[in-house]
């Protein structure tokens, strides 16, 4: 029986997972090829498999957040049907549940790197613009909207830097009220 090398027993996407959970655990800078290397128990040459270079799989983490944390909460928000007010409130549940480790080391690996400032600015005008639409589509006026995008948006990512963060349905609780107080039409 011919054996597999190593490097087919782990996929690209292995490696970005590890590449994400090595990034919120500890920051950018460790993310590189060895100590990933050793965590997941095979050699450099598994790495060299699937990407080309340390800034391959960086780029590669950096897309995966995007896709997991953006692209895909609005995807399965929209995927949820109903009317706006349904949308922001499974929105707000979404964006909860997240422990923020990521975001926050996305946001430090930020700090040094305009490149990463770049695909931020662009991520949180992004989400911003989505909630800002379900906002408008419950009946807001445009700038009413987006200061109501921005209150929670902008609690949101505070709470992540914070640290401040309730137990699960404390949480939960909070978010509900934060929704039926922003969606409320005087």
């Amino acid at each position: 029986m011919i054996k597999k090398p190593e490097s087919l027993n782990l996929t690209r996407q292995d490696w970005i997972d590890q590449g994400l959970k090595t990034l919120a655990e500890t920051g950018v800078e460790t993310v590189r090829v060895e100590p990933l290397a050793r965590l997941m128990g095979v050699t450099k040459g598994s790495f060299y498999w699937h990407f080309k270079n340390r800034e391959d799989l960086l780029e590669a983490v950096l897309q995966e957040w995007v896709k997991r944390q953006t692209n895909g909460i609005i995807e399965r928000v929209e995927a949820t049907g109903g009317d706006a007010t349904a949308k922001l409130l499974y929105l707000f549940e979404l964006a909860v549940q997240d422990d923020g480790r990521v975001e926050n080391a996305i946001r430090a690996w930020a700090t040094n790197d305009s490149r990463i400032t770049a695909v931020l600015t662009q991520v949180d005008q992004g989400r911003l613009d989505y909630t800002k639409n379900l906002f408008l589509q419950v009946g807001f006026a445009p700038f009413e909207a987006m200061v109501r995008a921005r209150m929670v948006y902008y609690a949101l990512v505070g709470e992540f830097t914070i640290g401040a963060r309730s137990n699960e349905a404390e949480r939960l609780a909070e978010i509900r009220l934060q929704h039926t107080i922003l969606t409320r039409r005087s």
